[in-house]
């Protein structure tokens, strides 16, 4: 905002001076872009690497198999617990520091595994606090690029980020598979992933920066601070009493400056607050009610089912591989690549696909792109921008789940398998992707609390489905089970996307009509001080 003297008039005129939606570069986006993607992945690869140790853990701590899988729900509780404590965290503390503390726990938990020898109690509370650390950084991830991106640009950035997500669930089986096979021991692998999570702790420190926009706006606060300031000692100081002093840039109005009898006052608060005055705990059920809202609701339910979907899958190739084609351990994990090099080419082309239906939208209601502030997303219709195509996906993945099943069951030949678990790798991080952006976009005033309430509904939907596999599968068999599967997440997956795509923004704009404008500005991304209109 800039004050300006009219011709004939000694009255200063405030006009309003577009603000840039974020200060990051692109060289920089792609720095966040390789970090957010090393650290999303840990959760995945932690859970995945450890289901072929399963039998080792077993004679090693001499207990039942019962025992065992019970460290397989305690981490699946709490890998849907910790994006529901971190992620409103990350959106009032920022980013940076909420992941350096859940990465240092990650990496403690994992030093406790590998030296832990022969307590099974000890081995469930550890497995807890690994699972705490290492979930947090799929909500954290998400909340970073809704602060960076604007809505018409975020494709690009998930896409990969999401890759790498679910990339860690296939590297996992075939890593873990082969140590089971290999070595018949088990402690290497949790002095790797000590190894992970100190890389990944060491690179967080050292190079990613806040972006919270409730902390740096557009980036302008955290620009304006020396390359030093990023690192460690900034966060030792953050600890301690010293403030650290910020040049201030351009800001929007209601943040920094505020309009005071006809000039602009600056506020006497500290431009760098003390990290302890930030420490302001939400209430980590804040992100069960986006679950009940309407225009989220299906949202949820569309990553939630193609999740429980790929979780069946996953649970189910080691049966199929081990009973119907007599696979090894090592095999069985690497049956495991098809369904990884799927879920590549995927988060490479999904992100693409979407910025691409993002332009198409605009240009068919004739609206004018904002790359510079940012859209105003209250009058553009994301919701069918983010859907468009997502029928011709549905119907692909339906039909070839319903022949992954009766492929199995009439024992072809194992290329087909691996053809279809590729098919599925594809589809399913397709939805995943488009999905996630599209919660971020509808709240991306707190992204990461949307983030949360996406990992409690898949985890929820994936324990259950996982809870009904084997009883289905001894009850119907393999083409049946992966018939009905496909049915179920088919037919309500049409009916979650109609609703998308015709009723979604009727109901994103009934919520927002109750509630402040202040807060409806926010979760609409609005940063500049004059709001795109519709030509």
């Amino acid at each position: 905002m800039e004050l300006k003297n009219v011709e004939g008039s000694s009255t200063p005129v405030v006009e309003a001076v577009p603000v840039p939606y974020t200060v990051f570069g692109q060289s920089q986006k792609r720095l966040l872009i390789a970090l957010l993607g090393f650290a999303t992945i840990t959760s995945p690869l932690t859970a995945t690497i450890y289901f072929p140790l399963l039998p080792l853990l077993r004679e090693h701590f001499h207990t039942t198999s019962q025992a065992i899988n019970l460290t397989l729900t305690i981490y699946i509780i709490f890998q849907a617990i910790s994006p529901a404590i971190f992620g409103p965290l990350s959106d009032s503390m920022g980013r940076r520091l909420a992941c350096l503390f859940t990465l240092s726990l990650y990496m403690a938990a994992n030093l406790g595994l590998a030296l832990n020898k022969n307590h099974y109690g000890l081995l469930l509370g550890l497995r807890a606090i690994q699972s705490l650390g290492a979930s947090a950084a799929y909500a954290i991830s998400f909340g970073v690029v809704a602060d960076v991106c604007v809505p018409s640009e975020r494709g690009r950035m998930l896409g990969p980020v999401s890759m790498a997500l679910n990339l860690g669930a296939c590297i996992g089986p075939v890593v873990g598979g082969w140590v089971a096979y290999s070595s018949g021991s088990f402690e290497w692998i949790f002095w790797t992933l000590v190894i992970v999570g100190g890389v990944l702790l060491l690179l967080v420190g050292s190079f990613l920066p806040e972006t919270a926009r409730s902390l740096v706006g557009n980036g302008e606060k955290e620009a304006s601070l020396p390359m030093w300031e990023w690192t460690w000692l900034r966060v030792i100081m953050r600890l301690t009493s010293f403030d650290l002093p910020v040049k201030h840039a351009r800001h929007a109005p209601g943040t920094d400056h505020e309009l005071s009898g006809g000039r602009l006052e600056k506020e006497n608060t500290p431009a760098n607050p003390k990290l302890l005055s930030r420490l302001q705990v939400g209430n980590p059920l804040t992100c069960l009610r986006i679950i009940f809202h309407l225009d989220t609701f299906f949202v949820l339910w569309m990553h939630g089912s193609f999740y429980t979907v790929d979780y069946s899958l996953v649970a189910a190739i080691p049966d199929i591989y081990k009973q119907i084609y007599h696979f090894n351990e090592l095999q069985i994990g690497l049956t495991y690549l098809p369904r990884g090099v799927g879920i590549i080419v995927g988060g490479y082309c999904i992100g693409r696909v979407m910025d691409f239906n993002y332009k198409a939208t605009a240009k068919k209601i004739n609206w004018n792109i904002n790359s510079f502030s940012g859209d105003d997303l209250r009058e553009f219709p994301i919701e069918r921008a983010r859907a468009r195509g997502s029928g011709w996906l549905l119907l692909v993945s339906t039909f070839g789940l319903i022949g992954y099943g009766w492929a199995v069951h009439y024992r072809v030949h194992v290329s087909v398998l691996l053809i279809l678990q590729f098919m599925q790798g594809f589809w399913g991080t397709c939805f995943y992707t488009v999905y996630n952006t599209l919660l971020v976009d509808v709240f991306s005033q707190s992204p990461s609390t949307a983030a949360a309430a996406t990992s409690i509904t898949r985890c929820a939907m994936a324990a259950t489905g996982v809870a009904v596999l084997q009883p289905l599968l001894e009850a119907a068999g393999r083409g049946w089970y992966f018939t009905v599967l496909g049915l179920w997440s088919g037919s309500f997956g049409g009916v979650a996307l109609w609703c998308i795509k015709n009723k979604g923004m009727d109901w994103r704009k009934r919520r927002l009509d109750k509630r402040p404008v202040s807060i409806i500005l926010g979760e609409q991304g609005e940063s500049s001080t004059c709001r795109q209109n519709q030509p």
